[in-house]
This record gives C-alpha cells, structure tokens and sequence, in this order.
C-alpha cells in the first residue's frame, strides 16, 4: 500500500478529538490549561490545550493501534525501516533500546570508545560486556575520528561470539565510518549492526550526504529528530530493519519509556517527519549551502581551521558530513570551550559545544545567512582581540581506555570517594564527561590514570561543563573499594 507522507495521523487526530469539546476528567491536571493560568500565559492557550492524555481516539504510546501505528508506519516508510517507533524519551532512550534489544548480561559489544554516554549507560542496566575499537586521533584537530574497517574486522574476529557492532553515524564534529562495509563484516558473522545517528537524520533526505543506518543495511539506528530534523527537544525514533522483531523491541522500550506520552513530543515528531518526507531534499541543499559558506569565510579569517571533505582518508575518515560547521580554534592560542564561552557572553551567540581544541555550530533548517554572518564577524573579532601563543595547550580529545571490569560490575561495586591526585592506579565506579559533547572521558570499570587526571583538571580550567560525578564540583571520584 502507497503510504501519503503528506499525512499527519497524530496531529490530525489530535486537532479532531479538539472540535469535540470533551470534559476532561482525567490527567493532566491543568485541564487544557484552565488550572494554571501562569503556565498556560507562558506556553500559549494552544499548547497547553494539546497536552492532552492517553485515550482511545488519540491512541497509546505503549501499545499503538490507530492513529500513533499509522504515524509510525509513515516514519518508517520515510526514512526507508521496516519499523519506527516514536520515542519521547531522546535519542538517549532510542539508544537504549537498541543495546538493550541486541545484548543481554555476559554479551560481548563491539563499539568505538568515542560513544554518547547514553550507550555506556546501557552497558550499566544490562551488564553487557563493551569491546572497545580505538578510533584513530586527528593529531591537528585532536579529535577521535570513525572505526577502521582493519580494526572493525579484527574486533570481530577476536570476539566471535559478539552479538552486535555499534557505529556512530556521524560522530559529533561530522566524521562517518564506512559504515556500509561495517555492516557486511558483522552481517558475515552473524552479528546485528546497530547505528547511533543522534546527528545523522538529514542522511535520510539530502542529496551528496553520508549513507544511513537503514540505506547501509543496518539492524537499527537511533534517529535524534529534534536536532537536524526540526521537531521538538526530546523527541526521537528508533528505526528498525526486517532482522529485527519489533513485537520484542516495543517490549523493550516499554521497560523504561514513560507510560503518559506527550503528545506535543509526539505530534511535533510526525509533523517533522511530514515536512522532511515533502520538503528534505531542498531543506538539506539549503543547509549544505550555508556550512560551506560559513566554512570559507571563517577560514578566510586566518587562524581558524573550519574542516569539510578535505580531510577525508577513505577509512576512518571514510566520509565527512558537510552540514557540520566544525571549527579548530587552537592556532588563536584558545581552546573551543574558551571561544565558545566568549562568543555566549560578549556577543550573545549559543553554540552547540566547545571542547579542548573545537567548537561547533549547527547548522540547520531554521537558520538564515545573516545568522551565520554574526557568527563569522565575532569569531573574527575574538582573533583580533584575545589571540595568543598556543605553547602548552592540550590538543588532543581521545584518551585511550584502560578497561578492568564491566561498567555495571563497576558501577554497582563497592566504591570510595577519593581525591583527583589520589585517583591514578584506582579504577573507576563512575562516568566523568564533558557536556556536551557526553563522550566519556572516564567510565566505568576504566583504569584512572595521571594522563586522565591531568586532562580532567585542564577541562575544568579551561572551562568545560563537567558532569557525571556524584561529586558536584568534581574534585573527588568515587573509585571501586579493593578489599585484600
């Protein structure tokens, strides 16, 4: 049957069941808004007249039959699965539910160290075992980059009995593995394919744009709408292809994923995926074209490296994402985070993040090249007025693991809480990240080295928001308590 994607099932369900005018005597307890008044000023009659509550004309997010099964069937036939579920949990709950569908306690996951800590965090609930590829390190740009094939297919031959392989697709700075040869191996050796594509949703409507989860033949990807595809913060889908059971899947999600849907989320993801299926390809065009003019004006600047395709090498660099503004700082002698901070408070500019060596922009359907102009012109600006020697700058992003236990072992051992200098040599019972990006820079069951520490109290100079820690201002890690 020919799907309509100029349908909207959720939204128009949802505008139907308005014109009914229904006493609501069920949650949420604003009754459409009439029980907080200040709440209802703020977010506008219109919202909260949408937040609206599980019913049968409106469908369930558990266990879909009418209108949400018919916005999924078009999500999926959108971006090309066999199934999609809607997910209002973020990408981090799509991510989730992947590891979770794939791998149980004892099972081994191939993955590159350089994931979102929401996968780690999956590791933790379900006691899978990670084995780590080492993603190769730009030496310039001091960022971890895609999995080798080579190393890919040597994790796999050493770990037979792996049940899945983990990609990022892209990375955050834009950086994609060669993702179609990746799923071949795994598919070779019986193993599933599982794609975190939290910056990837535009693969799957642009033109001249790295390949999808789902157009690479993988088993599932996690598709963060709300970051390139428009739709509101905290919405996502999970995308599944025909290897997997969805009967089981949905089990999963409904393990940890809320009872009470939003509808707002869910209406916001069908509309988006409406505008994206009609509108992607020209959405996207626009999108490419103002990167890669944001790209030559800042590198016309002097000093700053915004990389594109140029740094492509065929393996772990294997294709590069050029809507992804991603911009080396280090050879104005500031770190990313220092310029990110300065461009927030001297010229009211929100970046994405900034780190040790980069900032990025992103860049997407609701941006205008006037934006992008004020951008350009502050970055300028701040190379004319703080520009300096890079000498004892930190440059590079990736610190190689040491892996001594599995993170739920770890996580839930017994732990102390010990100082940032008496840390090395101890291995960790807890996640220390800078955010954003989430990548950790310790998780755990990982060996605390000096090279760690020192990264982690140059992060905190410079400015980085570290989290992670049951200490708040992350001067004491919790460490595994080794009783002799």
């Amino acid at each position: 049957m020919e799907l309509n994607q100029s349908s909207a099932p959720i939204q128009e369900g949802i505008a139907k069941f308005l014109t009914r005018r229904v006493v609501p005597f069920d949650v949420p307890g604003h009754k459409r808004g009439r029980g907080n008044r200040e709440l209802t000023e703020f977010l506008g009659r219109y919202c909260m007249e949408k937040d609206v509550n599980s019913m049968k004309p409106l469908d369930n997010l558990c266990h879909p039959v009418s209108i949400i099964a018919e916005a999924e069937k078009l999500a999926a036939g959108a971006f090309g699965a066999a199934a999609a579920f809607f997910m209002v949990g973020g990408t981090t709950s799509s991510v989730q539910a992947m590891v979770l569908s794939s791998t149980k306690r004892g099972d081994k996951l191939i993955l590159p160290r350089n994931v979102h800590r929401s996968v780690i965090n999956s590791l933790v609930l379900n006691g899978a075992i990670p084995i780590y590829v080492d993603p190769s390190v730009d030496n310039r740009l001091g960022i971890s980059l895609g999995m080798a094939l080579g190393a890919v297919e040597k994790a796999i031959l050493d770990n037979p009995e792996a049940k899945a392989v983990l990609v990022n697709n892209p990375t955050y700075y834009g950086v994609c593995s060669n993702l179609k040869e990746i799923v071949k191996i795994a598919h070779a050796h019986d193993m599933k394919v599982l794609v975190d594509e939290a910056h990837g949703t535009h693969f799957y409507f642009g033109d001249d744009l790295p390949i999808s989860g789902m157009a690479a033949g993988a088993d599932m990807a996690a598709v963060s709408m709300h970051k390139s595809g428009g739709s509101l913060t905290q919405s996502s889908f999970l995308l599944a292809g025909t290897s997997m059971n969805s009967g089981y899947i949905r089990q999963i999600i409904n393990l940890n994923q809320t009872t009470s849907g939003n509808y707002l989320l869910l209406s916001s993801l069908d509309l988006s995926r409406k505008k994206l299926a009609l509108e992607g390809k020209k959405i996207f065009k626009k999108v490419a074209d103002l990167a890669d003019y944001a790209r030559e004006e800042i590198n016309n600047i002097g000093d700053y490296y915004a990389y594109s395709k140029e740094i492509i090498n065929g393996d772990s660099i294997y294709d590069f994402d050029i809507t992804k503004l991603s911009v080396l700082t280090l050879d104005i002698g500031l770190a990313g985070i220092e310029v990110y901070d300065l461009l927030r408070d001297d010229y009211d500019i929100q970046l994405e993040f900034g780190d040790i060596g980069n900032i990025l922009a992103y860049i997407s359907v609701g941006d205008r090249e006037q934006d992008l102009e004020r951008l350009v012109g502050a970055l300028s600006e701040i190379r004319r007025r703080f520009k300096k020697s890079r000498v004892g700058m930190i440059s590079q992003e990736y610190i190689r693991p040491k892996v001594m236990s599995s993170p739920q072992d770890a996580f839930y051992s017994e732990k102390i809480s010990v100082a940032l200098a008496d840390a090395p040599g101890k291995i960790s019972g807890e996640f220390v990240m800078c955010y954003p990006p989430g990548i950790p820079v310790l998780a755990p069951g990982e060996l605390i080295t000096k090279e760690i520490i020192q990264y982690i109290k140059y992060a905190k100079e410079k400015g980085c928001f570290m989290t992670g820690t049951e200490d708040m201002e992350i001067e004491k890690l919790n460490v595994i308590n080794i009783i002799n």
